[in-house]
């Protein structure tokens, strides 16, 4: 499924339910439920209200009894709780794997401090995003990372293909997936003072980026200080068998204020926070500069190359990229995935990638790639929706603000 149908789905879901018999909705929707895999969490979701949709393979929440549009304005005000436990995390061991990893992901993984990471892309040979996922070098032979649920068996293919090739030359590197362990996120400015209550470790210490290894609520956790909704927060990798658990104690510790939080509101606040969806804004064909994120491009990879691709992604750091990907205010309609983007005169110049109406804003946002020189911010746009042409402005992204905790 992609990520800028999630929130229109929850809304379908929510007005069949309530509107048409619910049985047969639930027939057309759930039927595959039997063969989709669950999360330890799966049956605490349903208890509390989770409408289960099936996404990458597995069955998960795309709400609860809130709304999305509700569900999304708490995360901001409070706090969120998601269970992205289908996301597959793993370690890269031995001395040659920061050399490893370097020939797959545009970082500078050698340049990290011990127990801090990044957002990375894994490239393809014409310079195309195969996924993209935040590593970590917890140390200079570990290397922890979390790579998406819909990417996860291409991505396990092509790092494994590349990793035969490296230690038949005689590198040390060899690999672990976490499959034993549940992957939560926990969102939002009462994600810390309630994961503190859960752990003898001082937070306040742990900033953006940064990772540890620690207990919490009595479980040995890897914990990262990042997310995907702005706001801050943690990834937290628990052994599954402590997942429902520490569910229960931080919602619990937060007295209510940090609330289990759906695919729907994850998706309208990655939307918010203007960061990629891969299927929707990042793909094959996508560079990492023509995606807007040359940033990620470490200095020295930039210098020395050493990555798949790096021949094209090195000529349109140069030269500049023929499309890039823009941030959209529009009237009309909410923009969705494939919309067409004219210039004011009519022209096609690009398309829309993913759009919604705004929680926040309470206004359409969208994001899109355009044709270089139509992407700055100020510039009028026409956006096509269902036939009919509406009013649009390229604007800078982040839409919401960023509350990422750094040091001052």
């Amino acid at each position: 499924m992609r990520g800028g149908g999630l929130w229109q789905l929850g809304q379908s879901i929510t007005r069949r339910l309530a509107q048409a018999d619910k049985k047969t909705v639930a027939r057309r929707y759930f039927s595959a439920e039997a063969e989709l895999k669950k999360t330890v969490l799966h049956d605490f979701h349903v208890a509390h209200g989770g409408k289960m949709v099936p996404f990458a393979g597995w069955s998960m929440p795309i709400q609860y009894k809130d709304s999305i549009m509700d569900s999304t304005l708490n995360c901001r005000q409070h706090g969120g709780l998601f269970d992205v436990s289908h996301m597959c995390g793993l370690s890269l061991k031995g001395k040659d794997c920061v050399t490893f990893l370097e020939k797959l992901v545009i970082a500078d993984v050698a340049g990290l401090a011990h127990g801090t990471g990044t957002l990375t892309v894994f490239t393809n040979e014409k310079g195309g995003a195969i996924d993209d996922s935040v590593i970590t070098k917890v140390k200079d032979d570990h290397i922890y990372l979390v790579v998406n649920a819909g990417c996860r068996d291409k991505d396990l293919a092509h790092i494994e293909e590349h990793m035969k090739a490296f230690k038949a030359k005689g590198g040390d590197v060899s690999w672990h997936i976490h499959d034993e362990r549940s992957l939560l996120a926990l969102q939002g400015p009462l994600a810390a003072p309630t994961l503190q209550h859960l752990t003898k470790d001082d937070l306040s210490k742990v900033y953006f980026g940064d990772f540890r290894i620690l207990d919490i609520n009595g479980a040995h956790c890897f914990l990262t200080r990042t997310g995907y909704t702005g706001e801050d927060g943690f990834e937290i990798s628990v052994p599954s068998e402590h997942g429902v658990d520490l569910a229960k104690a931080i919602l619990e510790k937060s007295e209510g204020k940090v609330r289990l939080t759906g695919l729907g509101a994850r998706d309208s606040l990655r939307l918010e926070a203007g960061l990629c969806l891969y299927g929707n804004d990042m793909e094959q064909h996508v560079t990492p500069v023509e995606a807007g994120l040359t940033w990620a491009i470490g200095k020295r990879r930039r210098a020395e190359g050493g990555f798949l691709g790096a021949e094209v992604i090195l000529k349109q750091l140069a030269d500049g990229p023929p499309v890039r990907r823009a941030g959209f205010f529009s009237s009309g309609p909410p923009p969705r995935s494939h919309c067409e983007i004219q210039d004011d005169k009519g022209k096609g110049i690009g398309e829309v990638t993913s759009g919604g109406f705004s929680p926040c804003l309470k206004k359409n946002i969208a994001m899109g790639y355009v044709k270089s020189g139509s992407h700055k911010a100020g510039t009028k746009v026409k956006i096509v929706i269902r036939g009919k042409t509406y009013d649009g402005v390229v604007t800078k992204m982040p839409f919401v603000p960023t509350k990422y905790y750094k040091p001052t």
